[in-house]
C-alpha cells in the first residue's frame, strides 16, 4: 500500500533495513521503522536514492512519522547539500513532534513544514517543486 494517494505516480519502493522509501515523480516519502536510531548511515542511503531519481529535477521529501524512533538532527546538514531538494514535510498526529519539529527545522534551515496528514503535505510539496514556484 502506498503512503500517499494514487494521484501521485509511484516510481519505486525501497525496502531498507531501517524503513521504506517510496519514490514518486517529484517527491519521496520515508517511513522509518519503530525503534530505529536514524543516523548518518541511514541518511546516506536516502541521499543515494534521491541522487538516483532527482539529480536533475526538483523534489520534496515527506517524513511520515508513523513510528517512534530517534533522529540525530545533525543529519539535516547533509540534506541541505542536495540542491534539488526544495523542502521537507513532517507528517505526524503526535503532539510531541511539534517540539521536535522546531529543533529539526533549526538544524535544516530550509523550507520545512509540519502537517497532520500526508495528503496536505503532498500538496505543499507540489507547490514548492513546481517550475512556477518563486523562492
Amino acid at each position: 500500500m502506498n503512503a500517499i494517494s494514487s494521484k501521485y505516480n509511484l516510481v519505486k519502493i525501497y525496502e531498507l533495513d531501517f524503513g521504506n522509501i517510496e519514490v514518486y515523480s517529484n517527491l519521496i516519502v520515508g517511513i522509518v521503522n519503530d525503534g530505529i536510531d536514524f543516523n548518518l548511515e541511514h541518511i546516506s542511503a536516502l541521499i543515494n536514492i534521491a541522487e538516483i531519481h532527482f539529480s536533475k529535477r526538483n523534489f520534496g521529501y515527506i517524513s511520515l512519522r508513523k513510528n517512534s524512533y530517534a533522529l540525530d538532527p545533525s543529519v539535516y546538514k547533509y540534506l541541505k547539500e542536495l540542491p534539488t531538494l526544495k523542502g521537507i514535510a513532517i507528517v505526524s498526529e503526535n503532539e510531541l513532534f511539534k517540539h521536535n519539529f522546531k529543533i529539526e527545522k533549526y538544524f535544516y534551515g530550509n523550507k520545512m513544514k509540519l502537517f497532520r496528514n500526508v495528503e496536505t503535505a503532498g500538496e505543499w510539496i507540489q507547490s514548492i517543486v513546481s517550475p512556477n514556484h518563486i523562492n
